[in-house]
Parts: C-alpha cells; sequence; structure tokens
C-alpha cells in the first residue's frame, strides 16, 4: 500500500480550494486594463492598516523592499549599525547591507526570537536603528526594546514579514515600532501568487515618501521627478488576490493555531523542546518549530513516512559566506548557532487533516520512544 504523503506546504491544494473564487476575481482585475497600481491596492492598504491598527499602510512588491525602504526612510546610510539577530531569513540583515550599514546582531531567547537584554550592550555612537524579527510568528518582547528606543532615540523598525495577525499585549505586530514591515511571500499565512509585501506606519511622513520611492517618485506628476525612486509597488492582481484572501485570514489562523494546540498536546516534551505560547501573546504560526537532538536522523525517519518537513534556517547570518566582512566567528552567538542544529518545522499549514496531525505526532514520538 502506498503511503500517503504530507507535505510541508500545499499551494496547489488552496488553489484548488480557491480556484473558483478566484479566477472570477483575476478576470475583473485584469479587465480593468490598470495591471499596475490601481483601486484593489488603495483597499488593500486600507484593509491592512485596520487589521494592523496603525494609520498608514503602502502596499509593495516584497517584504525585503519594504525593510529596505523602511530604513532608508529612517535615516539609515552607509557606515550606520542596525540591531537585529543572526537566525532571521537572509533579508533581514541584506536590506542593512543594501543601504551601506553594517547589521550589528546580538543573540536571542529560547524562543528564538531577540532577546532585549542584550540590545542597550549592543548600541554605538553609530546605531540608527533597532530591528527585532517576530520570528515564525510569534511576536517579540517588545516593552524593553521600546524602553531601550525611547532612552536613547533610536527608532524601531519592526520586521513582521511572518507575522500578520500576530498580538503582543493585543497589539498587532508592525504597529509598534515607526515602520512595520510584512511579508506576502506564497509560503506566508496572507500569501499572493507571487511575491508582494506591505509597510505600516503612523506617521504621514513616512507614508507619503514611502509611496512617492515606491513608484519611481512620479506620486504626484508622472513628468516631474522629485525623488530618484524605484519599481517596489504592488501589482494590481497581487492585491486582487489579496483582498480576496484577507476575508479568509482569520479562518486560516484559527487553523493553524488549532493545529498548534493538537501539537502541543501530544508531542512528548520530554524529549522535544517546543515553546508554548504566553498569555499576552497571540501566535499566528506562520511556521511550527520544535527543537530536538539528532535532527537530520529524525527528518529522515519522517521522510520515509511520507512527512515532508523544513528548517528555518539551519546556517545563522553571522555564518553566511557573504556576510564574512563583519568579521564574527562560529561561537558568537551561542543560542542562535545551537538552535540552527536543533529547529525543525513540521506541516502547520491550514489544510491538514486530524489523522495528518496524528501521525505527524505519533511518527515524532515514535522517533524517540
Amino acid at each position: 500500500m502506498k503511503t500517503k504523503k504530507i507535505s510541508y506546504i500545499d499551494l496547489s491544494l488552496q488553489w484548488k480550494n480557491e480556484r473558483f473564487g478566484l479566477l472570477k476575481i483575476i478576470d475583473k482585475a485584469l479587465s480593468t486594463g490598470i495591471w499596475a497600481g490601481g483601486k484593489n491596492v488603495n483597499i488593500f492598504e486600507k484593509k491592512i492598516s485596520k487589521l494592523c491598527k496603525t494609520k498608514y499602510a503602502v502596499a509593495m512588491n516584497s517584504g525585503t523592499d519594504a525593510l529596505t525602504i523602511g530604513l532608508s526612510l529612517l535615516g539609515v546610510k552607509r557606515g550606520d549599525e542596525v540591531i537585529t539577530v543572526p537566525n532571521s531569513f537572509i533579508a533581514s540583515a541584506a536590506a542593512i547591507v543594501h543601504l551601506g550599514a553594517k547589521p550589528v546582531f546580538v543573540d536571542v531567547l529560547q524562543d528564538q526570537n531577540i532577546n532585549p537584554d542584550l540590545i542597550e550592550k549592543a548600541i554605538t555612537e553609530k546605531t540608527k536603528a533597532i530591528l527585532p524579527v517576530h520570528l515564525t510568528g510569534r511576536p517579540v518582547e517588545m516593552d524593553k526594546i521600546i524602553k531601550i528606543s525611547k532612552k536613547y532615540n533610536i527608532p524601531i523598525i519592526e520586521d513582521a514579514a511572518q507575522s500578520i495577525g500576530t498580538l503582543y499585549k493585543n497589539k498587532p505586530t508592525g504597529s509598534f515600532g515607526e515602520i512595520g514591515c510584512f511579508s506576502a511571500h506564497p509560503l506566508k499565512n496572507l500569501n499572493a501568487v507571487g511575491d508582494s509585501g506591505y509597510l505600516t506606519t503612523n506617521k504621514k511622513n513616512i507614508y507619503l515618501k514611502a509611496k512617492d520611492l515606491i513608484n519611481h517618485g512620479m506620486t504626484s506628476n508622472r513628468n516631474s521627478i522629485k525623488d530618484f525612486g524605484f519599481v517596489s509597488r504592488m501589482d494590481n492582481i497581487q492585491a486582487a488576490v489579496l483582498n480576496y484572501r484577507l476575508d479568509r485570514l482569520k479562518e486560516i489562523i484559527d487553523k493553524r493555531r488549532k493545529n498548534a494546540e493538537f501539537y502541543l498536546e501530544n508531542l512528548d516534551d520530554t524529549k522535544i523542546t517546543v515553546i508554548k505560547e504566553k498569555p499576552y501573546q497571540f501566535n499566528t504560526y506562520h511556521t511550527f518549530v520544535i527543537q530536538v537532538k539528532n535532527r537530520e536522523k529524525l527528518i529522515n525517519h519522517l521522510k520515509k513516512k511520507g512527512i515532508s518537513t523544513a528548517v528555518h534556517y539551519p546556517i545563522p547570518i553571522h555564518l553566511q559566506p557573504a556576510a564574512k566582512f563583519l568579521n564574527y566567528k562560529k561561537g558568537s552567538f551561542p543560542i542562535a548557532e545551537k538552535q540552527a542544529n536543533e529547529i525543525l518545522t513540521l506541516p502547520i499549514h491550514q489544510n491538514l487533516k486530524k489523522n495528518d496531525l496524528i501521525k505527524i505526532t505519533k511518527t515524532v514520538n515514535s522517533f524517540f520512544n
């Protein structure tokens, strides 16, 4: 009998479930003849600002451009420093480097998010921003970071790429700093059918400048360019898809949280490290990460049973070949490095069935027992 495969993510199944509704929406969006910008983009920005409880949102072509433009709007430039973590996706540091600035890493807590107690020691006269990353859909401990930000007058720019809908003390990620940066990459909980992203802010000057920069600097007049900008705008068709999926986001998050609850109740936490949600956190579970010994053997054990997994991320940024010029060494961030050898992402997507979850938990537990 052929083993049923359980995918880490299943975008083809998502399309199958949404195809009927989305084809109408895509046809309507294309029929307008407005493919870059347009009404759908404006609607999306209003919906996102409402969801994130910010005054403004700017629809963009990627979370990476949101970070890069966001940092530049805070005045980050060549020779400056930005404090962040070494265990995020490469884009968190790349955005800093592309501006000629230097990522200054600090180690993380057991929950993989930045350790606020280490930030103050990393501040120098060159520090121009603090960039916490809400990794896996779990909110960062923001209270201490906000105090540090105010004490030193250093702005916060949140990498909220993985955390749309996530709450910290009932406040959404993307609303704590001067700027919040999100991704709508196909793997995200709120996903486009290609690359997309968006930026949130409460500051009108940042909003207006961002709107200008993402469109070649042509906001007010196509023939009169005040600033040299970029092509970082969101396409009308991506906005249309995201508006459709925004209406289903709560349902997706609820399903992922129920899947996570099943894991938390059934995985053997005497052999597996699983970080539980704190009472003041609302985790949206972009990923569900366990920490284990013998990870590679467990991956193979699961693979033999038809269960696919992922590792986010096996090599910390400071140990990547691209980061050699930063002069960090192995051992610079022991917690992040230890986690990089032990973290494993289990399937958590909203299309998992109860039998899938049972099989996954039993297979993981059986490896250790």
